[in-house]
């Protein structure tokens, strides 16, 4: 993959969630990486959707070294750092503050599978980390929000490549795919499921998860050895 390739992904991506009502102003950042390479592009902090193009975006190395731009990349550029470290397989992550995930991650709750459109992207409840301890701040607020994400992951024994949403307590919502359009089709579902999740809690407030089997059935017929959903 040529680095300017790389840079037109993450550019057409931020541009997919400014596109999709995910974030105003400058509410939001999306990242497309290049294993091969171990670099990725993101978008440039603070600057609004209208004044990017591909020449803005900035290529950043694992090691959180600015390989090409004139730029300063995202204040969230240690998180997206973190979690391309951690989880193999992904190509692409977004970040938002769309208006109902933040919901639930202000209200610091994981949201249960109340549904079936829920469990057609997702076969367990989208965890909500605890909230960042006050020490951690000392290492870097965005590195140790990357590294809260990873440890909540281990701690519930859940699969990044199967689970591609997390809410991070009192900030918001991080998804990712296999590249960086698909990290954002992640955050635009994650957005409806926490929608359709609030208006089910707000009719009853003691609504239950969906039995595992139906979990199980919708998950796997999308996604399983098995799958039958599409052409």
């Amino acid at each position: 993959m040529e680095m300017k390739t790389l840079r037109e992904q993450a550019y057409e991506a931020n541009m997919e969630i400014n596109r999709r009502n995910l974030a105003l102003y400058t509410w939001g950042n999306v990242s497309a990486f290049d294993s091969g390479r171990g670099v990725f592009a993101i978008k440039p902090s603070g600057l609004a959707y209208s004044a990017l193009n591909p020449k803005s975006m900035v290529l950043v190395d694992l090691d959180g070294k600015i390989v090409e731009g004139k730029l300063r990349p995202s204040s969230d550029t240690d998180t997206h750092l973190v979690l391309y470290r951690e989880f193999q397989g992904i190509g692409g992550i977004t970040h938002t503050h769309s208006t109902y995930a933040v919901a639930w991650a202000q209200a610091r709750r994981s949201v249960p599978v109340y549904g079936t459109t829920h469990a057609d992207h997702c076969a367990a409840d989208i965890p909500c980390t605890d909230i960042i301890a006050g020490e951690k701040l000392e290492n870097g607020y965005e590195r140790e929000t990357g590294n809260l994400i990873v440890e909540t992951f281990k701690k519930a024994g859940l699969d990044p490549a199967c689970n591609t949403m997390v809410l991070v307590a009192g900030h918001g919502p991080f998804t990712w795919g296999k590249d960086a359009l698909e990290s954002v089709r992640h955050g635009v579902i994650l957005e409806e499921i926490c929608k359709m999740a609030l208006l089910t809690v707000s009719l009853d407030v003691r609504a239950e998860s969906l039995p595992r089997y139906i979990i199980d059935k919708h998950w796997e017929r999308k996604h399983g050895p098995r799958a039958y959903y599409g052409q």
